[in-house]
């Protein structure tokens, strides 16, 4: 069976902070050191935002990159889809000010909140825009400014995660079998205690209790969290082969979410995709939650290992818990 694809990755741009934080960094304010951090997640450094450098300022570097190289003007784009769950403000969504810092004034402009898995869950959008008329041109974002929602009194999260944005073009795909080929999403929100931001919502408004516990910053249970994303990443890499109609064998590079080496080797060795054909760059960026896979993706492009025709696999698991995946023919 071959699928005729409805829209396709036309470019890609990214983002990342300047700044480094590297393990030995941690190591002076935490108990902790470079080999502890290395041996359980594979992780050296992560990019950090600037005080002055906001969610929307990395979005609008990134989506700069990803128009030019598809020759798309502002003008042009009908939908901007933002996937973060670190937004600049509770409100208006980050996706306004990428509108208006961009001059978009035609397209509409929305966030979307998740997780790691926000880029696949935005290409879904874009997809489902442009099979149903609506756009033609959609910006797909994933970005995330997670240093001012990590405790970095907190060894087990304040390790993990680093900030930065990614930048996808979308439009309708042509005739020549190039494009989305599936796309796989899933939630199960029982499990969302296991890791999650418990205060500062509306549920439990900002407060002195709040602020004392913390609670308005990322909590998890690592080991919980480990063994959920171990088999949510099997399912939905099975689910996305399956709907394209493709065998893991085809599969030319598996691009996963950057969050731990061991959950990705475990991901890789279910699928039966030696690890010459998965990218990993986690160890230089950290856990940027919804950036992860665009700037694993714009880093494969710049080595040469993805080409006109590759069959890609992109796989995530985050907050919510949310599960997603999808194939692409690049």
């Amino acid at each position: 069976m071959t699928l005729r694809p409805v829209a396709e990755i036309a470019s890609i741009g990214t983002a990342v902070p300047a700044q480094v934080v590297t393990n030995e960094d941690l190591s002076r304010t935490l108990d902790t050191s470079d080999a502890w951090i290395v041996e359980r997640t594979g992780i050296r450094e992560r990019r950090i935002a600037r005080p002055d450098e906001s969610l929307a300022s990395l979005c609008v570097t990134a989506a700069h990159k990803a128009m030019d190289r598809a020759e798309v003007g502002p003008e042009e784009l009908d939908a901007i889809v933002l996937a973060t769950v670190s937004p600049d403000r509770r409100m208006p969504g980050t996706a306004c000010d990428v509108q208006a810092l961009l001059g978009a004034n035609n397209a509409a402009a929305f966030d979307i909140s998740a997780a790691c898995p926000g880029f696949i869950y935005g290409l879904g959008i874009a997809e489902g825009l442009i099979a149903a008329g609506t756009s033609r041109t959609v910006l797909v974002l994933g970005g995330e400014k997670l240093s001012c929602i990590t405790d970095w009194q907190d060894r087990s999260t304040a390790v993990l995660f680093g900030d930065g944005a990614g930048a996808a073009i979308v439009r309708p795909a042509k005739a020549d079998g190039r494009g989305i080929l599936s796309t796989f999403l899933k939630t199960d929100g029982r499990l969302a205690p296991l890791l999650w931001i418990p205060g500062g919502g509306s549920l439990e408004p900002m407060s002195e209790k709040v602020l004392h516990d913390r609670s308005y910053l990322m909590q998890m249970k690592g080991r919980e969290v480990f063994k959920a994303a171990v088999l949510a990443m099997a399912e939905a890499t099975d689910e996305a082969l399956r709907r394209a109609c493709v065998s893991a064998d085809q599969i030319d590079l598996f691009v996963p979410h950057q969050a731990n080496l061991r959950i990705i080797e475990a991901t890789a060795k279910h699928a039966g995709i030696p690890m010459d054909k998965v990218m990993v760059n986690l160890e230089k960026y950290g856990n940027t939650s919804a950036a992860s896979i665009p700037i694993a993706l714009e880093q494969a492009l710049d080595e040469g290992r993805i080409g006109k025709g590759s069959l890609l696999l992109f796989v995530a698991f985050g907050a919510g818990f949310t599960w997603g995946s999808a194939v692409v023919r690049w």
